[in-house]
Formats: C-alpha cells, sequence, structure tokens
C-alpha cells in the first residue's frame, strides 16, 4: 500500500481562547479529509477515554516505576483494574471514588475482584 505524509491544521475555539496547530503524519490511508478526520478523531478518543482515566484514577503519569520491565506490569495491573472498577455497576461513584471506596470496605472489595 502506498505510503504518503499530509499535514493537518487544527483551529480550537474554547472559552473565548483560540489555538491553531499543525500536525503532521504518515498514513496508507486515501487522502480523503473527513476519513482522515474520522481516524484522528477515533485515535483521540482512545487518549482521552482510556488514558485519562489511568492518569485520574492510577495517577499514571506521576508513577516512578522505572526498573527492568516494571512499567510493563505496572500497567497491565492497572488496566485490569480499571476495567474491573468500569464492570462494577453496584456502586454509582466515579472510578477513582469506587476505588477509594472498595479499600475501605472489604466486601465492596470482594465484589469488584469477583464480578458480582
Amino acid at each position: 500500500m502506498p505510503r504518503w505524509s499530509s499535514l493537518w491544521h487544527r483551529h480550537r475555539a474554547v472559552n473565548g481562547t483560540e489555538t491553531d496547530e499543525v500536525v503532521y503524519f504518515i498514513s496508507g490511508l486515501t487522502p480523503k479529509v473527513r476519513t482522515i478526520a474520522k481516524h484522528l478523531r477515533n485515535h483521540w478518543t482512545i487518549e482521552n477515554q482510556l488514558h485519562w482515566s489511568l492518569d485520574v484514577t492510577f495517577a499514571e503519569d506521576s508513577s516512578r516505576t522505572r526498573m527492568g520491565r516494571g512499567q510493563e506490569v505496572a500497567g497491565v495491573f492497572r488496566r485490569l483494574a480499571l476495567s474491573m472498577l468500569k464492570r462494577n455497576t453496584t456502586v454509582k461513584a466515579s472510578l477513582r471514588g469506587k476505588r477509594l471506596m472498595a479499600g475501605w470496605n472489604t466486601d465492596l472489595l470482594e465484589d469488584i475482584l469477583t464480578g458480582k
């Protein structure tokens, strides 16, 4: 599949503040604006949903794990814990709140771990 490079100009206005950004990328997609825009938005959806949740719930960006494969192992356990917290619907709280409550209440912790 032939590859081509392109640039993407973004203009954003939030609360009266405007920002402009130029992004460069390489892609094998046909150069159609709507198709590229859809794929770029999908990428940022994943970034915003998963990585933001990991950072807010587990302070992943502040992790000081640096030795060997520690970062990968800790990341796997964080993602596992995040999926368990999301799966539990018995408690109506934020993910961070559920995590705190599970630390205080062993019955809730057991429900989250067993998927009840």
